[in-house]
């Protein structure tokens, strides 16, 4: 009976493991619970997102706390755009809505650096928000994991 292959996500990437890295960290922030999402990050990991500047994973969890507060019925896409050694670059675009209702598309990149055992050490996100219309949604699965067969970022032309 053959061993299943157990695939390590850690440094140097290939493009097989950043792509599952990215996957990951995808499936992380769709949980949308901010302690699970912590621990992806090194204890003293420093971000850059938007004009906030956030250091160590008790920062991330209040930053990720207020985030979701505000940001109702989250759904994120993340897309591998590229990677070399311990650093991989994504893109992304994701789907709320505020609480009077408002929907938005925010649109983005990162650039992550992670250190031997694979924690995110520094995160830098651009991000810009368009408002959309709820007719205009691109991103209908149920909250959570997104489904295998949803479209990626690429096939959804976001």
């Amino acid at each position: 009976m053959a061993e299943d292959k157990k695939v390590v996500l850690v440094p140097p990437f290939t493009r097989e493991t950043a792509a599952l890295k990215v996957r990951a960290a995808e499936d992380g922030w769709n949980s949308r619970d901010p302690q699970r999402v912590s621990f992806a990050y090194s204890v003293d990991s420093r971000w850059r997102n938007r004009s906030e500047f956030v250091t160590g994973r008790e920062q991330i969890v209040s930053f990720l706390t207020r985030k979701w507060e505000r940001e109702l019925e989250y759904r994120l896409i993340k897309e591998l755009w590229a990677f070399d050694g311990n650093r991989i670059a994504v893109r992304f675009a994701y789907e709320c809505h505020d609480k009077s209702g408002q929907w938005f598309r925010s649109y983005g990149n990162e650039n992550w650096e992670f250190d031997a055992e694979g924690l995110m050490i520094h995160r830098h996100a651009c991000i810009n928000d368009l408002a959309i219309e709820e007719s205009e949604r691109l991103f209908h699965w149920p909250l959570g994991r997104r489904p295998e067969d949803h479209p990626s970022l690429t096939d959804c032309h976001c």
